[in-house]
Formats: C-alpha cells, structure tokens, sequence
C-alpha cells in the first residue's frame, strides 16, 4: 500500500461516521438491559464463562485482555473497541495468539471510533476492561458503571481534578450496584510488595521518617508526525506527549511509585512544591511534557516523601521506592529490610509479576461472589501525581484541597467522543509547537490549564 492511500485509510477509521457505528452496535446479539446486567454482576459466577470487553486495544489492554483469560476459569473476550482499525486488529491477534478458543469477537462486534465503547458497553459482556490513553478514563469508567459492567481499569485513571472527582463519583455507585472496581496499580497485588508492607506496618524499621520514590529512565517511544494525518490524530498516536491524553509521565508512570507509598502511609500528601522541566526531550515530537520532576511531598503527620522522575538518557536510572525509619531501613520495591547498621533482617520471598496476580485476584473473588473496589485510592493515588505535576508546573508550593477541587478541565473528552468536535484541545503555534508551563510564571493549580488552545496566525 502506498503512502499516500495507507494515511488515507487510517483517517477513515480514524473518524469513522458515528451514525455507522450505531448500526453495527445494534447487530452485536443479544444485548442487556442495564437493569439484568446489574442482576446478574450480584452473584458468584462459579464456574460460569465470564465474558469480557476491552476499550482501548494498545499493548496494555491487549496485556491485560490475555491476563484475564489466563485467569482460572473460563473467560471469553466478546468485543472490541478502538479509535483506530489498525490497533484493534493486531490487539484482536495477539490475543488470538495466546487465546484463540476464548476469542469469539466477529467484525459485528469490532467497533471503531470515539463513541466505540458505547458499543462494546452494550454488548453482552459482564466485564470491560478500560485501557485506552488515560484522559478519557473517567468518561469510560462513568459509563462503564452505569451499564453495570464490573471494572478493570489501567492507571492512572484521570488527567485532572475534576476527572479524578468524577472517578471518586462514579465508584461510589460502582459500590450501590455491587460492581466490581480494579485498578491497574499492580504492586498492591504482588506478594512480595505484601509481605514488606506488613513488616513496615508491624515496626520492623521502628517510626517512619521519611520514603524516596524513583521512576529515572530513558523515556519512552515518539511517534512522528505522518503525512496527511489530522492533528487529532497525530496527538492521539503520539498520546503519551499530550498533558490531556496522558497528565504527563508523573502522572502516566510515576504513578506507580506514589501509590506504594500512599499504600504505606495509609493516607495521601497533604503539601507539595518541587521543580521539572525540560532539558533533554525538547523536540516538536515531544508535545508538552516535562522530561523531570522532583517534587517533596508532606503527609498530614508530617512525614516526607522525595519523588524524583526522569526520562533522559544516559543518567542514574531507577525504577523503585524505599523508606528510612528510626530503627533502620527498607528497599520496598527489593523486598529488603535493614537494621541501623546496615544488616540485612529480612528478605520477602512472595511472588512477583503483579500484572498476572492482580487479574488472578480479581476474576477469583468475583468467581467466589467477593466484589472489590479499588476506584478510590486508584483516584487519589491518580490524584497525588497530579497534585505533584501541578507543583512542578507552577512552581508554587500547593495544597491538596485546593488541587483536588481545581475546575480545571484539560479536555471535553464528552464532546470528542460524541463527535462534537474534531479538534484536539491543545494546537499548535506556527513553529509547531505546544504550550509549555514555566515555572513561577503561572498559578498553576488556580488559574492556569496547560490544555488551552493555541492556534496557529
């Protein structure tokens, strides 16, 4: 295929008519009210087929599409959505590739576009799985809950306050309806992680001081701008640059290490100020973001955490959290705890692989009629890294209540996937380049949305 005819297939799929998609939806089979799938997500399904949806066919929800089937028990992926047709067909794959007597998904049942996952919602499945690029997650998950599916969702699961608001919201009713609510925040599930916690948490290491976080490394993939691609479409294949799309990498990555300390503390931070920038990641390709944040953290009883992200290449890379205590020390993320003078004390032997675990978890506790629901602290852990970017952005020491009640909205994601507009957000100047935050310019958290359009003269 050439060029020229390959950018203008993916701006079909891309933008698909919506009205076409209401026409396949309509012959997805049989379909539940969502009074019965309510009924039904109310009772231990046993031995019964679990069947699944996935929103969002990128290399996380295919993952986690193959982890549920790899669950104990039968589990069948039934639909399929995605913005692009080229996604969801190599997704529908590997799936195959790993699954292929659990994948029943016929093209009547591949949907494709913004408002794809109205489809796969009222398609009958008993659970979806929410993975697309983050700041369309609480629109999905809102929605989700009200067609009574049960949940897993990846992290983070917002890109802003009142997307973080709206989760909290929407897990509330998960709760009324008896849903089933996971978060894709997987060291809570590794036992190893577990074991430590339960150390920490018994005095192993005596009062808590204060506790490091790290995710440094080189970065992730850029994907360049192709001939002929809309914006939208550039920014929603190179999503990972976009402050409205995925909250910057403190929020998309270093989530992860927040959240354990959170875990450990039992209690979110209550201060933060710090400092980012971008020194090394600077081209066009690279959107909005930071490539570093460092900000300090201040529980309410008044300990510390030292949160350090970095994608630059070439540095002290680390991918860990650890925490100092007034009778010794801890490498979390090792399992490893040490006495004031430096001797090991203890070591976790529990499992790893946290991806697996927390699907294996899930699937057998809604098998055996137990209903998690982990929206909340997924929110407020999604809540804290972006508390810690509006630190960094603004320069301005902040305050939790003031960043979780912020009305600063980075996108109308509602008006996107009902194909009201078809323009992103964010746009680009003459130079082709985005908004970028400075640091003591703005009010970060009061008055400033890094989101705002910017059109070109």
């Amino acid at each position: 295929m050439t060029t020229d005819k390959k950018n203008a297939s993916s701006r079909r799929e891309f933008l698909q008519d919506s009205s076409k998609l209401a026409v396949v939806g309509a012959a997805a089979g049989s379909l539940l009210t969502p009074q019965l799938s309510i009924a039904r997500s109310a009772h231990a399904f046993g031995t019964e087929t679990i069947k699944i949806g996935l929103i969002g066919c990128g290399g996380r929800g295919t993952g986690a599409s193959i982890q549920a089937m790899n669950t104990e028990g039968n589990v069948e992926l039934l639909a399929m959505a995605d913005a692009f047709q080229n996604r969801l067909e190599g997704s529908l794959g590997a799936c195959k590739g790993k699954h292929n007597e659990k994948v029943r998904v016929p093209d009547e049942r591949k949907f494709i576009g913004f408002d794809a996952y109205k489809r796969v919602l009222d398609s009958d499945i008993d659970m979806v799985i929410l993975a697309t690029p983050p700041g369309f997650r609480p629109l999905h998950f809102e929605a989700a809950i009200d067609a009574g599916k049960h949940v897993f969702m990846e992290k983070p699961v917002a890109v802003d306050a009142p997307g973080v608001r709206r989760v909290l919201k929407a897990g509330e009713v998960a709760k009324e309806k008896n849903l089933a609510v996971a978060v894709g925040l997987q060291r809570r599930h590794e036992r190893a992680y577990r074991q430590v916690m339960e150390q920490l948490k018994d005095g192993a290491i005596g009062d808590l001081v204060y506790s490091r976080a790290y995710w440094n490394g080189a970065g992730v993939w850029v994907r360049p701008r192709e001939e002929g691609q809309s914006e939208l479409e550039y920014q929603m294949r190179n999503w990972y640059y976009f402050n409205w799309l995925c909250g910057d990498h403190i929020t998309e990555q270093h989530i992860h290490n927040l959240d354990v300390i959170n875990w450990l503390m039992d209690d979110y931070p209550v201060i933060a100020q710090g400092q980012g920038g971008r020194l090394v990641r600077t081209g066009i390709d690279h959107g909005q973001i930071y490539d570093h944040h460092l900000v300090e953290f201040t529980y309410p009883n008044g300990h510390k955490m030292y949160s350090h992200c970095r994608h630059q290449p070439e540095c002290w890379n680390s991918v860990s959290e650890h925490v100092h205590g007034t009778k010794g020390y801890c490498n979390i993320s090792a399992g490893r705890i040490f006495d004031s003078d430096g001797k090991e004390i203890y070591k976790a032997n529990g499992s790893r692989g946290g991806h697996q675990q927390e699907h294996h978890d899930l699937f057998a506790d809604i098998r055996n009629g137990i209903i998690p629901n982990e929206a909340e602290y997924g929110a407020k852990s999604t809540m804290t890294s972006i508390f810690g970017r509006l630190a960094t952005y603004s320069g301005k020491e902040l305050q939790w209540e003031d960043a979780i009640n912020s009305e600063i909205s980075l996108c109308d994601v509602d008006a996107l996937a009902d194909m009201k507009e078809q323009e992103p957000p964010v746009m680009p100047d003459e130079e082709g380049r985005y908004p970028i935050p400075r640091p003591g310019q703005t009010e970060g958290v009061i008055d400033w949305n890094p989101g705002r359009k910017r059109t070109k003269s």
